[in-house]
Parts: C-alpha cells; structure tokens; sequence
C-alpha cells in the first residue's frame, strides 16, 4: 500500500485526534449524500413527467400531420394517402377529422371534439382499442348504422363522467361551427358504444371518436377530410421524412410534426430540468465545501504529524495527495450512499405511487420516477469532482507546511 493512501485513511480514522474533523467529515457525507439522491429524484421525476407526456400525445396523435395549405378539407384524402404510404420511414396513413360540438347526457352538456375514424387504418383501430375501458369499439369502425340510424361514437372517459354516459346509451350531439344543408338537422342522436381513457386528460376530456365516414353527418363535408395523420416507424426521425414528404406531394399541403406542435411544452420541460439540475448542483457545492472545512481541521491538527512526514524526506506532491485522497474518499462514500438511497426512493416512489397530480391542470395523474443509468453515473461524478476540487486549498496548506518551523513551535 502506498504510504500516501496508508496515511490518509489513518487521518480519517484515528480515534485519539481528530474528532472534530471526524464530524465535519460524516456531515460532509451527509451533505453529499442527500445532494446527490435528490438530483437522481429530480432527474427521474424529469424523465418521467417529459415520457408520460411525450408517450400520451404520441398514443392519441400523429407523428406528422398533413393539412392543405388554404385550410380546407382534403377531398382526395385517400389518393394522396397511398403516395405517403410510399414515402421511406412511413407506417401508416390515415384520414380524420377534428370537428367541435356539444354533446348532451343524462347529467348534463358539455364541449366535445368529433375525431374522424378511418376504418381503413390499423394504426387508428389499435389506437381506440387499446384504450377502451368500457364497451367495444368495433362498431365505429365501419357505417353501419343502429336500427335507429345513431351513429356508434366512444366518448372519453372523464367526458363520459361530466355528462352521465355509459356504453349503450343515447346522446344528442349539436355540432359547432358546421356546414349543413338546410334538410339536415342541427342535433343528432347517436349511441354511445364504449368510453375510453388515454391518460392524457385534454383527449379524455373532450375527444369523441366515429367513423369518418359518419363524419359527414356532423361536419358537412362530404368523403374529405380534415388532416391526414401520418405514423412513423421511428417517431424521432419525423424532420428526415417530413422533408421526403414535401418533396413527394409538391402541392398546396402543409406538414407539421409531432415534435413542432408541442414545442412549447416540451421547451418548458427542458428549462425546469436544467433549472433543477443548476439548483441541486449548487446544494452539492455547498456541501462540498464541507469536505475543505473536514480537510482544514485534519491540517491543523495533524501540522506536527505533517511536519514529520515532510522531515523524512516526503514531497509536497506526496503531502497533496495524502488529503486529496481523504477528500476523494468523502466524495465517494457521499456519492455511493447518495445513489443507493435516490435510486430506492424513485423505487418505493414507483411502487406507491407516490407523485399523484391533479389531471386537469397537469394532464397526467401520476408521475413516474423513471432511472436512468446516465443519470445516476451524472450525479455520481458531478458529486466527486466537486469533492475533488473542494481538497484544492486545503491539500496546498497542508503541503505548504515547513517542518522546522512546527517542530520548533512544538518543542
């Protein structure tokens, strides 16, 4: 064992001297520890916050979005979603419209959107159906009618709720802002088949899925519709395909992706989590600085030690390196026991669900802490080099003692 590592864990472990740098050094773990698991926790409850949201407005929307320039319905829809299909990096295309109305329940009225369902896209099928939670959705998919001529619509859960709906009942929808002939009514009956939730509270809320071919009913326009959704098979590459799209439609279509509609959201995301990083990496400093104080007690108790060591022949680069170590050895246990404890908080976290928000001011309900290995070894090494650079002054005083000078004083 080199004498230098011999002689810092010696400093740190005596039991007859140094009981006050022994405290100053178990606060500085403290201090360390505590710093370190709650940088983990907020970068995990960052990540998870950014996932559910990212994850939910990708399960009820699509990864590109084509609308006409002149914002008129696209009537030939289903032409121009067989060139998109044949774009590289495109899984599925789909017809839908976006329609406002008022739906009317037992319980009472309230604002709803009308989305166009294309029965000829899988894509928007699973979509529905995997987040039914009451009845079934296979009526909508096609223009069958009830014995009544209802349309078949699934309502959103939390929609469902403010208006008393259930699957099997009847509702009367009014459309907002439409184009009907004047033989057409302005509110229709149609039968609820089933309610949905997506965990996104705006969708669940609002959102009513039909058939887009019973779109027309509502909304006026007759076999056009209001967008086409475009899925990707990597929802991160929509900048590289939405460029081979505009090259391959070469009309009057705009396209939007995913990422550019929820810019906002996302930009605010990212500041808080740097803003939060900055925060608890100036809480890490600080208890850094516990390790200068630790360092500074153990030179001035251990001078006369020091000045022997440098007597018999020791360097000054040795004398450095003897209290770098001890406060590398404070960072590490600091960052080690950190890590351990933020990463079983996030767990209990996950377990209890302990995150619980309310859904309609944050849109989700809960929030994961989701770990991720680059995280834990980010709050591991910020915590250490910040423990390193805290030794700094006091690894020089310590070297910077002359051993003639304390022996004397000491005799």
């Amino acid at each position: 064992m080199p004498y230098e590592l011999f002689l810092a864990m010696r400093y740190l472990r005596s039991r007859r001297k140094g009981r006050l740098a022994r405290t100053t050094a178990l606060v500085a773990i403290s201090g360390i520890t505590i710093g370190v698991a709650a940088l983990i926790v907020a970068l995990a409850l960052g990540n998870g916050f950014r996932d559910e949201m990212r994850d939910k407005i990708l399960g009820g929307t699509a990864h590109l979005t084509v609308v006409s320039t002149d914002g008129q319905p696209i009537g030939n829809y289903r032409e121009l979603a067989v060139k998109i299909k044949s774009v590289k990096g495109v899984a599925d295309v789909a017809g839908t419209t976006y329609d406002g109305a008022v739906i009317v329940g037992p319980r009472g009225s309230a604002y709803a959107v009308l989305r166009g369902i294309d029965k000829e896209s899988e894509q928007a099928k699973a979509e529905v159906s995997q987040s039914l939670i009451e009845g079934e959705a296979r009526p909508i998919f096609g223009s069958e009618k009830t014995e009544n001529g209802q349309a078949n619509v699934v309502v959103g859960a939390e929609l469902a709720a403010r208006t008393g709906l259930h699957s099997g009942d009847l509702a009367d929808i009014i459309p907002v802002n439409t184009n009907l002939s004047a033989v057409s009514p302005a509110r229709r009956a149609v039968r609820v088949v089933g309610t949905f939730r997506s965990g996104l509270f705006e969708y669940d809320s609002t959102w009513i899925y039909l058939s887009l071919d019973r779109a027309p009913e509502f909304d006026g326009e007759r076999h056009a519709a209001a967008v086409i959704g475009v899925h990707l098979n990597d929802p991160y590459a929509v900048k590289e395909v939405a460029k081979d799209l505009g090259k391959s439609l070469g009309g009057p279509y705009t396209i939007i992706d995913w990422q550019e509609a929820n810019r906002a959201l996302f930009t605010a995301l990212s500041l808080e989590r740097r803003m939060s990083l900055f925060i608890i990496m100036i809480i890490i400093f600080i208890a850094a600085l516990n390790i200068a104080t630790t360092l500074i007690l153990v030179v001035v108790e251990r001078s006369r030690d020091i000045a022997i060591v440098t007597a018999m022949g020791a360097t000054r680069r040795s004398i450095m390196f003897v209290f770098m170590i001890d406060g590398a050895i404070i960072g590490a246990l600091g960052a080690i026991i950190g890590v351990v404890l933020g990463t079983m908080t996030c767990l209990i976290g996950n377990h209890y669900k302990l995150v619980s928000l309310p859904a309609d001011v944050y849109s989700i309900s809960y929030v994961p802490f989701n770990l991720r290995l680059r995280d834990l070894l980010l709050a591991a090494v910020v915590a250490f080099t910040l423990s390193l650079i805290a030794t700094i002054y006091p690894a020089r005083a310590a070297a910077g003692v002359r051993p003639v000078e304390m022996l004397r004083d000491a005799g």
